[in-house]
C-alpha cells in the first residue's frame, strides 16, 4: 500500500521562540519622594491632610490640593464653639483657602492639635 501525499505521520511540533514582551519596557521613573510624617483628620464631610507634598482639602467630595511651593502659611485653631479644627492655607499672594473638620469626640481636638504641630513643623520649621 502506497501512502497518498498528504497523509501519513503528523509532523512534528513547531518550535516556539520565546514570546515578545507583551509591552515596551518601562522607563524609569523617578524615585518617590522621601516618607515623612502625615496628619489627617476627617469627618463626616471634609478632610486635611498634610504630607510631604504638602496640604489637601477635602470639602464636601471636592479635593483641593496644595503643594509645599505654592504655600505661604498654614493656620490653625479651633472653631469658636470648640467643636472643630479650623486649617487655612495661604498663598504668596493673600489669597487663602479654608477646611473646617468636626472633632468628634471633642477630646480628639486636643490630639490633632499635636499632631498638626508636629507635622507642619517637621515641613515648615519656623525661622
Amino acid at each position: 500500500m502506497t501512502e497518498q501525499p498528504g497523509f501519513g505521520p503528523p509532523p512534528p511540533p513547531p518550535q516556539y521562540a520565546p514570546a515578545p514582551p507583551a509591552y515596551a519596557p518601562v522607563p524609569p521613573y523617578p524615585a518617590p519622594a522621601p516618607a515623612g510624617p502625615e496628619f489627617l483628620a476627617v469627618d463626616k464631610h471634609n478632610a486635611v491632610v498634610v504630607d510631604v507634598s504638602g496640604v489637601a482639602f477635602e470639602l464636601s467630595g471636592h479635593t483641593l490640593e496644595f503643594r509645599w511651593p505654592e504655600i505661604h502659611g498654614v493656620h490653625y485653631r479651633a472653631s469658636p464653639d470648640g467643636k472643630a479644627l479650623m486649617v487655612a492655607v495661604v498663598h504668596p499672594d493673600g489669597r487663602f483657602h479654608e477646611c473646617v473638620v468636626e472633632a468628634k469626640p471633642r477630646a480628639r481636638l486636643q490630639e490633632w492639635f499635636a499632631q498638626l504641630a508636629w507635622v507642619l513643623g517637621h515641613y515648615r520649621p519656623a525661622g
